[in-house]
C-alpha cells in the first residue's frame, strides 16, 4: 500500500484531520475532569446551583467530560481503526478497490449518507478530487473536513 493513501479513509475523509484521531478533544476533556477534581468543583455546583439551575446537573456535565476522554483513535481506517464493522470499508475490500473513489456510484451510495449528519458533503467532494486528481494531489491540496 502507498504510503500516502495511509491517511485516507476508504470514504474519502483525511484520518490526519479527524478530531478522534488528533486526540486534542480528549486531552482536553483529560485535564478539565483533572482541573475540576483539584478545584473541588462539584462542591461549588452544589452550592451555586441553588441559585443558577445550570449548575444542578454539574455530576451528568463530568460524566460527558469522561466520555469525551475516551475519543481517540490510534488507529487511521487503514490499519483498522474506527468501526470494526464499517459497512463502508467492507464494501471496498468486497469489491476489491482501494477506497470510495474507485467506485462508479459513490455520489449515490447509501453507505456514505451517515457521514453527512457531521460532515456534509465534505467526503463527497474530497471523493471527487480524489477521482478526478488521485491520491498524491489530493494528500497535496485542500481537504474537506
Amino acid at each position: 500500500m502507498q504510503k500516502s493513501i495511509r491517511s485516507i479513509a476508504y470514504c474519502g475523509l483525511s484520518c490526519g484531520d479527524c478530531f478522534i484521531h488528533k486526540g486534542k478533544i480528549a486531552d482536553l476533556s483529560r485535564d478539565l475532569r483533572k482541573e475540576l477534581r483539584m478545584s473541588k468543583f462539584d462542591r461549588f455546583a452544589g452550592v451555586i446551583g441553588k441559585f443558577f439551575k445550570q449548575y444542578r446537573n454539574y455530576d451528568k456535565t463530568y460524566e460527558l467530560l469522561g466520555m469525551m476522554v475516551k475519543l481517540r483513535c490510534k488507529r487511521m481506517c487503514r490499519s483498522g481503526g474506527g468501526p470494526p464493522a464499517c459497512k463502508i470499508r467492507n464494501c471496498c475490500a468486497r469489491k476489491g478497490i482501494v477506497g470510495c473513489w474507485k467506485c462508479e456510484t459513490f455520489e449515490q451510495c447509501q453507505k456514505l449518507d451517515f457521514l453527512r449528519a457531521v460532515h456534509d458533503d465534505a467526503h463527497i467532494k474530497n471523493l471527487r478530487i480524489l477521482k478526478r486528481k488521485g491520491v498524491k494531489q489530493f494528500i497535496r491540496g485542500k481537504k474537506f473536513w
